[in-house]
């Protein structure tokens, strides 16, 4: 077994429909959890990758309706450096 994340950012407040779509997602076999932050607005869904992939996982969420907005990175990018300026020779 392969655990895999993926986070997104939705947009709106899922409606009882959607949170119920997205219960029945939970039975589908590879779907392992899926997180909700409503203060960030987004939805962490870990799946098995040897049952699933991202596209697929993608496609389960929004077909449960929920208004997705974008694939967020799960890893920070590093931090840009200041170049030091030249000093005039």
């Amino acid at each position: 077994m392969t655990n895999v994340d993926l986070l997104f950012r939705y947009e709106g407040e899922p409606s009882a429909t959607v949170a119920a779509a997205l219960g029945n997602a939970r039975e589908v076999y590879g779907i392992r959890r899926l997180t909700f932050d409503r203060a960030a607005k987004t939805l962490l869904v870990e799946y098995d990758a040897t049952r699933l992939n991202a596209a697929a996982v993608t496609q389960l969420v929004r077909r449960s309706g929920l208004q997705l907005g974008e694939e967020l990175p799960l890893i920070a990018p590093p931090p840009v450096e200041a170049e030091a300026p030249v000093a005039p020779v």
